[in-house]
């Protein structure tokens, strides 16, 4: 095989960026599959935070509230789907509640 212009290529793949290998080629389509099913899901808990720091940030509680409830339910399923890793979708509730309590505490602390 000849790379050409200075290519560096890895022993699986050839000029055109193919895996050769087979079982290589295999996991690669397994991975690109698992990929394309876990990713919306993924965003879409990642959205849910999102703006659930946002309605936090903006000092509105009740809304705040809401879309931290939204968020946890979307962490919650992206843990239970294998998108993300149970460890990570509790430590994402946990400081999301952490600053939604910290906002409540400071507008309570104001209203004193």
């Amino acid at each position: 095989m000849q790379a050409g212009l200075g290519m560096i290529l890895s022993p699986q793949e050839n000029s055109q960026g193919r895996i050769r290998h087979v079982p290589a080629a295999k996991s690669h389509r397994a991975a690109m599959r698992r990929h394309q099913r876990k990713q919306p899901i993924r965003s879409r808990a990642k959205t849910f935070v999102r703006k659930a720091r946002l309605s936090i940030n903006s000092g509105d509680m009740d809304a705040a509230e809401s879309a931290t409830k939204r968020a946890i339910v979307a962490l919650d399923k992206a843990a239970q789907k294998g998108a993300v890793h149970k460890r990570n979708a509790s430590r994402r509730k946990s400081r999301l509640m952490s600053r939604l309590n910290a906002a409540k505490a400071e507008i309570f602390a104001a209203s004193e």
